[in-house]
C-alpha cells in the first residue's frame, strides 16, 4: 500500500463519486487513459482488510477503467432492484496497482508526473 494513501471516504463510493474523481484529476496521471502506458491497471484497495483488486466487470474480464460490479461482495453496501452496484462500504478506495503495489490516484498521479 501506498504511505501516501487519504482515508477512505465515510459514505463509500459510487459511480458519481468516479466520475467526480475523474474531472479532479483530468490531465494528470491520476486517470486510467493517462497512465496505462506506465503499467497501472484501475484497481480497489479495501482500508479495512489490507486487500486490494484489479476493477473487473461482473463477468470477470478486466476492466479500463473504475467500475463497481466485480468488486468482492463484502465490499458493496448498496445494489440496486436489478442487482447493479451503485455503493461501496465506506472502507473502499479507488486507485491503481503497478507491480502489486497500490497507489491512490494522487500517489499514481505524482509517480506519472516523476517519471516524466
Amino acid at each position: 500500500m501506498d504511505a501516501g494513501l487519504a482515508p477512505a471516504q465515510t459514505s463509500g463510493i459510487c459511480e458519481c463519486d468516479l466520475r467526480a474523481q475523474n474531472r479532479a484529476f483530468c490531465g494528470t496521471g491520476g486517470v486510467s487513459r493517462n497512465n496505462r502506458a506506465a503499467g497501472f491497471v484501475p484497481a480497489y484497495f479495501n482500508h479495512e482488510t489490507g486487500e486490494s483488486v484489479i476493477s473487473v466487470y461482473a463477468d470477470g474480464r478486466i476492466a479500463r477503467v473504475h467500475v463497481l460490479d466485480g468488486l468482492p461482495e463484502s465490499w458493496i453496501s448498496a445494489r440496486d432492484a436489478e442487482g447493479t452496484v451503485i455503493r461501496t462500504r465506506d472502507t473502499i478506495e479507488a486507485g491503481f496497482l503497478r507491480d502489486g503495489r497500490f497507489y491512490s490516484r494522487e500517489a499514481a498521479a505524482q509517480a506519472i508526473a516523476d517519471e516524466s
